[in-house]
């Protein structure tokens, strides 16, 4: 298994707007083989600073993930809507135990 963490930027004036779209995005993915959770919120204390948070079966189902149709479309969007700053990365998940 991988969780993927990351965060993004966009423009606050253009939140609103983008809201929709992510809502989108997420809903699909979480429907695709192998997703198990995918997230975005925003954080706090920045506005316009987005959290991501994912967890996938494996590296395939994330590879896959990057050939949708529905991440394509947000792609697009997303540089329309001054998006920046993105840092993602993927880490193997071990046997884990409750904390």
């Amino acid at each position: 298994m991988l969780a993927v963490i990351g965060s993004f930027r966009l423009p606050p004036e253009r939140i609103n707007e983008a809201l929709p779209l992510m809502q989108r995005v997420i809903a699909a993915t979480l429907l695709e083989p192998g997703c198990f959770a995918y997230s975005y919120s925003a954080d706090v204390s920045e506005p316009g600073l987005f959290r991501v948070m994912e967890i996938w079966d494996n590296r395939a189902s994330l590879q896959a993930h990057f050939t949708t149709s529905h991440m394509r479309d947000w792609a697009e969007a997303r540089v329309a809507l001054g998006f920046s700053d993105r840092s993602v990365t993927a880490f193997p998940l071990g046997e884990g135990k409750i904390l």
